[in-house]
C-alpha cells in the first residue's frame, strides 16, 4: 500500500462519502486510489466550484466538506472559495497535489509556494515531507475539523510522498483544549439577570434541541446571526429575528435593553456586534474570535451543561414592539423583491442558496428559516459565483430539492457547473433574476459617488438556450402572473427559470 491508498483508507474510516475535485498530474496517485474506493467523487468543471461545493456540503449537512486539486494551476483556483470558507469558519479538508519534494522552492514547471499562499486563507496548511507525516496530519486535520470546526485545513501532497510505500500510520490520542475558567463569572451574570438575551450563531446549530428546551422553559428570547437562522424557528415568538446591521425592531430593542447577552457560536464581527456590550458572555471553540469581559473558549454544549438558567418574564415587553418589515414593491410587476417573495413562499421548507448581490439582501430579509442550515450564502467574503456550486454540495449532502436564487451577473461566474448539475441529475432549481446589470455596484456609483452608471450594464446570453445546451430544461418569465403560474406547478430539477426583473435599489442598513 502506498500513501495515496492509505489516505483514501483513512477517509473511508472517517465516514467521508463524497469529495469534490478535478484530477491532474501531481495528484494522480490519490485519484488512482479513489477510483477503486467506495467514495463518491463529484467531478466539477472548475476548482473554485469544487471548493464552493465542499463549502455548501458542509454548511447544509454539518459534516466535513472535502475538495481535491492538483498542483498550482488547480490548487490556486481554490483560493477565492477557501477564503470564503475561512471567513465563515466552514470545515473543509483541502487536499492538493504538488511536484516532487526536490522541486520545492525552485522555478520548476507548475511549482509555486502553495503552502505559504494557503496559510493566509486556512486554519492550517501542512506540507508533509514523508508518508508518516502525511498520515499524521491527515488524522489530526480530520479530528480538528470534526471537533473544533473553525475553517478549512489544507494538506499539500507531493507526488513522491503520495507514491511512497514507506510510512507508519500512527493512531493519535487528543486532548480537547478548552478554558472554562470564566464559567462561574458567567453564572453570576445570568443569576443576576432579569432580561437575558441569546445571540445564536452557526456554532450553536449542533445544540439546537438543548437550546430550544432552555429558551422555551425559561422564556429567554433569542436573536440570531445570518448563519444561525432557524436554530429556533423564525415563526416562534421567542425568535426575535436577526441581530446586527439587519436587526429587526424586536431584536434591536432586546439588545439595547438586555442586562445579560449570551452569545453562543458567533464570530462577533462588525456586522453582528458593531459595539461590544459590557454584559456579554461570549462562547466559541475558536479562541481567536472571543471578545468581551467574559470570554469562554469551549464548545457550546460544554457551556450549556455547566450553566443553570432561570425563568424570566420580559418576553411580553419585547413582543409589544412591531416586528414587521417595511419593504416596498412586494407586489410590483416585476421587482426582484416581488419575485423572491413568491419563490420563498413556494419553497418554505427547502434549502435556499443565495449568491452575492442585491438578490441576497432581499432573500435574507424575506426568508423565514424554520430550521437551521436552510439558508446558505457567503456572509463575510461574499464572492460572486458561490450559489450554483454551493447548491451542488448541498444537493449531494442532503439529497433534498435545493433552490438557488441568483443574479444574472454572479450566475455567469460559475455557470459551467450546469454540467455537474446535469451529470448528477440533481434536483436543483436555479432562479436567475436578470436585470442585465451589476445592481449593487450601480447603486453605489449613483448614491455614493455621484456618477452615472459605468461598466455595470450586462449584455447577457439567452439563459434558456444556454441551459438547454447543457441538456437542462429552462423557461423565461417577465411578469408576476407568469412567475406565479410556473411556481404553481410541481417543478423538478435540474431546471433553470430566468426571471426578467426591473432595476431596483436595495434598502441600506441604518
Amino acid at each position: 500500500m502506498n500513501v495515496a491508498s492509505g489516505i483514501v483508507k483513512i477517509l473511508e474510516e472517517e465516514g467521508i462519502q463524497d469529495v469534490f475535485g478535478i484530477p491532474g498530474e501531481q495528484i494522480m496517485p490519490l485519484y488512482k486510489a479513489l477510483s477503486t474506493s467506495n467514495i463518491n467523487h463529484i467531478l466539477t468543471r472548475h476548482e473554485q466550484a469544487a471548493a464552493h461545493a465542499a463549502d455548501g456540503f458542509a454548511r447544509s449537512s454539518g459534516k466535513i466538506g472535502v475538495c481535491i486539486a492538483t498542483a498550482s494551476p488547480g490548487a490556486l483556483n481554490f483560493t477565492m472559495a477557501l477564503a470564503t470558507a475561512f471567513k465563515d469558519n466552514i470545515p473543509i479538508l483541502v487536499l492538493t497535489g504538488d511536484n516532487e519534494l526536490k522541486y520545492r522552492g525552485t522555478d520548476h514547471f507548475q511549482t509555486t509556494p502553495q503552502v505559504d499562499i494557503f496559510k493566509q486563507i486556512t486554519r492550517a496548511s501542512y506540507n508533509p515531507l514523508n508518508g508518516t507525516e502525511a498520515m499524521y496530519v491527515l488524522r489530526a486535520a480530520i479530528y480538528e475539523l470534526k471537533t473544533f470546526p473553525k475553517g478549512p485545513i489544507h494538506i499539500n501532497l507531493s507526488k513522491d510522498v503520495l507514491l511512497s510505500e514507506d510510512f507508519d500510520d500512527i493512531k493519535l490520542c487528543y486532548l480537547c483544549e478548552e478554558d472554562l475558567s470564566n464559567l462561574d463569572n458567567a453564572q453570576d451574570l445570568i443569576d443576576a439577570s432579569e432580561k437575558p438575551l441569546f445571540i445564536l450563531g452557526a456554532g450553536a446549530i449542533s445544540q439546537k434541541e438543548m437550546l430550544e428546551q432552555i429558551a422555551i422553559e425559561n422564556q429567554i428570547p433569542v436573536t440570531t446571526t445570518f448563519h444561525g437562522k432557524g436554530i429556533i424557528s423564525e415563526n416562534d415568538d421567542l425568535n426575535l429575528g436577526l441581530i446586527g446591521i439587519r436587526s429587526t425592531p424586536r431584536a434591536k430593542y432586546a439588545f439595547d435593553n438586555a442586562d445579560c447577552i449570551i452569545a453562543l457560536g458567533i464570530k462577533a464581527s462588525e456586522r453582528t456586534l458593531p459595539e461590544i456590550p459590557d454584559n456579554l458572555i461570549h462562547v466559541n471553540v475558536n479562541k481567536e474570535v472571543l471578545v468581551g469581559d467574559c470570554p469562554i473558549h469551549a464548545k457550546v454544549e460544554d457551556f450549556l451543561e455547566g450553566i443553570d438558567f432561570k425563568k424570566v418574564k420580559w418576553l411580553n415587553e419585547i413582543l409589544e414592539i412591531d416586528n414587521s418589515l417595511e419593504i416596498a414593491g412586494l407586489d410590483d410587476d416585476l421587482k426582484p423583491q416581488a419575485a423572491i417573495k413568491r419563490i420563498l413562499e413556494k419553497y418554505p421548507d427547502n434549502i435556499i442558496v443565495s449568491d452575492a448581490g442585491s438578490h441576497t439582501t432581499w432573500t435574507t430579509l424575506l426568508k423565514k428559516s424554520l430550521r437551521p442550515r436552510q439558508l446558505l450564502f457567503s456572509g463575510a467574503m461574499a464572492p460572486m459565483g458561490y450559489g450554483l456550486p454551493a447548491s451542488i454540495g448541498a444537493g449531494i449532502a442532503t439529497g433534498e430539492k435545493v433552490i438557488v436564487i441568483n443574479g444574472d451577473g454572479d450566475f455567469q461566474m460559475n455557470l459551467q457547473e450546469l454540467a455537474t448539475v446535469k451529470n448528477h441529475d440533481l434536483d436543483i432549481i436555479i432562479f436567475i433574476l436578470n436585470n442585465s446589470e451589476y445592481g449593487i455596484i450601480r447603486q453605489w456609483e449613483e448614491d455614493f459617488y455621484d456618477m452615472n452608471p459605468y461598466q455595470v450594464k450586462l449584455k447577457n446570453p439567452d439563459f434558456v438556450k444556454l441551459a438547454s445546451s447543457y441538456g437542462i430544461d429552462a423557461v423565461k418569465v417577465d411578469n408576476l402572473d407568469d412567475l406565479e403560474f410556473i411556481l404553481g406547478k410541481d417543478l423538478e430539477g435540474p431546471l433553470v427559470v430566468e426571471v426578467i426583473v426591473a432595476s431596483e435599489n436595495i434598502p441600506l442598513p441604518e
